[in-house]
């Protein structure tokens, strides 16, 4: 599965000015890694998958356009995906890069 390109720039143009944020291709997607931890995937279809701490997952999933990321159909606990509908707009797409971004900065660094 490709991702999408258009929402990976709109990922870079977001968080342009973090110098701590690389870019890896992981899981099907972009993957745009903090100190090393996962924050926010470009995905495909224009969504995105961030990773979030367990506390927050449940909260997460339920807001409009998340759901859990699934494994041979079971949710996977710290992994959102957003479907590109809720993230047509710059302040919805940074609410979620910052939501993973937040996450990964309070990881330890790999």
């Amino acid at each position: 599965m490709a991702y999408d390109p258009v929402i990976a720039e709109r990922v870079r143009a977001a968080i342009a000015t973090d110098a701590g944020v690389r870019e890896r291709k992981m899981f099907g997607g972009l993957a745009f890694l903090l100190n090393g931890n996962i924050s926010v995937s470009a995905y495909k279809d224009g969504g995105l998958m961030i990773r979030c701490s367990a506390d927050d997952w449940q909260a997460f999933c339920s807001e409009d356009g998340a759901r859990p990321m699934l494994r041979k159909g079971a949710p996977v606990s710290g992994w959102v995906l957003i479907a590109a509908d809720a993230v047509r707009d710059e302040a919805s797409l940074c609410k979620w890069i910052w939501r993973g971004l937040a996450y990964a900065g309070g990881q330890p660094p790999k």
